[in-house]
């Protein structure tokens, strides 16, 4: 065969080849130009599958995408956000009022587990678990010393409903160790934390979130203290960052009338909706204050400023916190998810509750609650300036923008709050101290049939000169000017924590909140008749 025959043979099979060649490559590199750029929507994807592809080293590519979705989503606004598999179980656990675990509350005291408090009917009593009791070692594996952290014990602690854990614990000086097996069960997560009277006609509320089961607790304390002759109440909301959106209307709706507008919300794609009142609420008649600070956020503000629109009540303490975007929330196969704002709430008024933000620059949205403390906004009537004013139904002035600004303002108590204080609160000493006590009188403190006459055998106690003793032992040296100046503060707070191991959360409050002054306030406006802003006269609701 000559020459130009095996050419003619060959040559269709090598356009052939170099056409698949070049198929193969326009395939690996379709998303890259001429000059290696990156082009179209799909750079993101066309990026990782570069990398996962051509990289020098192997690259754990799941780890790289998990790691790069939370910068992508955070650079959008300071509350859309990338929330991982494990992390979204929490998240969850905290809406839905449970989680599933033993049924303890524990503090880490020179890491080691002390059991601090056992839930009623929970599976840690069942098997005999005891308050105070050291929690040793989980499933045979030691759980002790340097490095054991709260994250590391509910790790160990909480599991899947139904299974089992084995735990070896110290009691008193028994250096024997005790093993307990406790099948772990769903735990309940009380979101309404405290519900007692503060006058014969005046009801207390405290909730500290929002969640799917807060509405039932609400309506719960609401006929308790019906049932005990309030005809008021205040709703402590202060420190409250917010939670599901129908849960607060639904609240809410129990002290507007029927059609009377609770929230909307709106944006770029995501249409208007109302959120009317629907005229079944069994407290419209009852006086109503609110009470909020610098933390209360989202449904929070929602809660506050639907009353103060409808002027069906007054709102007490510091601007609130101006967190007033909706996230619509996605989930990956792997139980992962996004939360992606798409829309802002709208108080019946019209202001919008989210303040201003910069695209991509939130350290300064972060630090606003620090930056307003030094600017002396706690202790100042916080300015208006940049709010854009609006009118309520009944014609009051109010603003919107940046939170909800309350109708009496009332300044952040700062007495006692000095450097000497705030070293042995940020070092965990006053409350480390309060387990230490409460550990070593507990025979004693057991005694007490109420948490009245426990507080007031504690405040005849020298708990200030022990405490100081303890931290100076742990490297705060005694500041005696400082110390007196603090004195009634960390007395105070110290007496409420030492409550609390003994008769619970609301006990807690009972005496923590004892001489607030926001509370006195809201008793004062209800009972005198002027928790209803009827009409303004130079600042005073009459």
């Amino acid at each position: 065969m000559d020459s130009g025959k095996k050419v003619k043979i060959w040559l269709p099979l090598w356009v052939a080849l170099g056409i698949a060649l070049g198929l193969f490559i326009g395939s690996r590199f379709a998303q890259f130009g001429n000059t290696g750029k990156i082009d179209g929507a799909g750079k993101i994807d066309a990026l990782l599958n570069y990398i996962d592809r051509s990289y020098v080293d192997t690259v754990n590519m799941r780890l790289l995408v998990e790691e790069a979705l939370p910068n992508i989503v955070q650079q959008l606004d300071p509350h859309s956000v990338y929330i991982s598999a494990n992390e979204m179980k929490r998240v969850n656990n905290d809406l839905e009022g449970h989680f599933s675990g033993i049924g303890v509350s524990f503090y880490l005291l020179r890491d080691t587990i002390v059991v601090t408090g056992i839930v009623p009917g929970g599976p840690s009593e069942a098997a005999g678990i005891q308050q105070w009791d050291r929690i040793v070692t989980v499933d045979d594996s030691l759980l002790v010393g340097k490095g054991l952290d709260n994250d590391k014990v509910l790790k160990a602690l909480r599991g899947e409903k139904g299974s089992e854990v084995k735990l070896g614990v110290v009691r008193d000086d028994n250096p024997q160790l005790i093993d307990l097996v406790i099948t772990r069960d769903d735990i309940p997560v009380s979101t309404v934390q405290a519900a007692y009277m503060l006058s014969d006609a005046v009801g207390f509320i405290k909730i500290g979130s929002f969640g799917f089961n807060t509405f039932r607790e609400f309506i719960s304390a609401i006929s308790k203290l019906k049932s005990m002759g309030a005809r008021g109440f205040v709703v402590d909301l202060r420190g409250n960052e917010g939670g599901p959106l129908d849960i607060v209307v639904a609240m809410v709706n129990e002290f507007l009338g029927k059609g009377e507008l609770i929230v909307y919300s709106e944006g770029r794609n995501f249409p208007r909706t109302d959120n009317y009142a629907n005229g079944t609420g069994t407290c419209k008649d009852d006086d109503i204050v609110i009470l909020i600070d610098e933390l209360s956020a989202s449904a929070s503000e929602i809660f506050a400023g639907a009353i103060q629109d409808h002027d069906r009540g007054l709102i007490i303490g510091r601007r609130s916190f101006g967190k007033g975007l909706v996230q619509s929330q996605r989930s990956f196969p792997d139980g992962s998810a996004v939360r992606l704002t798409v829309a802002r709430y709208y108080t019946a008024s019209g202001r919008s509750i989210q303040r201003t933000y910069q695209r991509g620059k939130f350290q300064e949205y972060e630090m606003e609650a620090l930056n307003r403390y030094l600017q002396g906004d706690y202790a100042n009537v916080d300015t208006t300036g940049t709010m854009e004013p609006f009118k309520t139904l009944g014609g009051r002035m109010v603003y919107g923008g940046h939170g909800i600004m309350p109708d009496i303002f009332v300044p952040r108590d700062t007495v006692g709050y000095n450097s000497y204080y705030n070293t042995i609160v940020n070092k965990g000493l006053l409350q480390e101290y309060a387990i230490i006590y409460s550990d070593m009188n507990r025979n004693k403190l057991k005694e007490f049939d109420n948490w009245e006459e426990l507080h007031h055998y504690l405040t005849r106690q020298p708990l200030l000169l022990n405490v100081v003793s303890y931290a100076d032992n742990n490297g705060v040296r005694r500041r005696p000017y400082y110390i007196q100046e603090s004195s009634e503060l960390i007395e105070s707070q110290l007496e409420a924590l030492i409550v609390r191991n003994f008769f619970g959360e609301e006990a807690f409050y009972l005496a923590f909140l004892k001489k607030d002054p926001l509370i006195r306030k809201a008793i004062q406006l209800i009972e005198t008749g002027k928790a209803t802003p009827v009409a303004v006269v130079k600042g005073e609701y009459v």
